[in-house]
């Protein structure tokens, strides 16, 4: 696959920004950065949000994740419902791989929910890009500008709370989930390379 001298920069900086952060993690120097966020997010704690957070976190799970790309195939049988398959498949195998090299502890804080395994990087950060960010990047196609406007958001919106309601929650530190988005950007990325070029070659 070619891929553009453009998508590969992007590519190589998101790469390397999750490089340095965890080379940061792993000589421990991240405590500043994941107690203030960790703390602000605290804040917000209140029954609202307790109850929003642990909803919204299990759009991340895996039982839900594959639910969603089956009636996605079921609706898309096509190259696009293929790809989204793929990205699901990458970021777990991905996510699996990096939390066994860097065997980094879940936080000890007050948890809402029981979540076993290591911490970095966000197993639900990654799948938030690589599944809804590949679908937001279908959506931003869409013609009709109410439509395109209205999912976009709600899909942001979605890729957003899964990353804060992991920190909300207690099972991840801020950088885990950081460190989740920039791998499921990359991943994007290169799905999106691979769509271009299926479409090229079809012309």
């Amino acid at each position: 696959m070619i891929i553009s001298k453009k998508k590969l920069l992007y590519c190589s900086v998101f790469l390397g920004l999750f490089i340095l952060l965890a080379i940061v993690i792993n000589i421990d120097k991240t405590f500043f950065f994941d107690e203030k966020i960790y703390n602000f997010i605290m804040h917000m704690r209140c029954e609202f949000f307790d109850n929003y957070f642990v909803f919204i976190t299990h759009f991340g799970d895996p039982i839900f994740i594959v639910l969603f790309i089956l009636c996605f195939l079921f609706i898309c049988r096509n190259i696009y419902g293929i790809l989204m398959l793929v990205s699901a498949i990458d970021s777990s195998l991905i996510t699996v791989l990096f939390k066994n090299i860097f065997v980094r502890a879940r936080p000890d804080h007050l948890k809402l929910i029981v979540q076993d395994g290591y911490s970095f990087p966000s197993g639900h950060s990654m799948i938030a890009i690589c599944v809804y960010g590949y679908l937001l990047y279908l959506v931003l196609k869409i013609k009709n500008k109410f439509f395109r406007y209205f999912f976009s958001t709600l899909l942001l919106i979605l890729i957003i709370s899964i990353g804060i309601s992991r920190i909300y929650v207690g099972v991840h530190y801020p950088t885990d989930v950081l460190g989740g988005y920039l791998l499921g950007v990359i991943e994007v990325i290169l799905l999106t390379e691979v769509l271009n070029l299926y479409k090229i070659r079809g012309k």
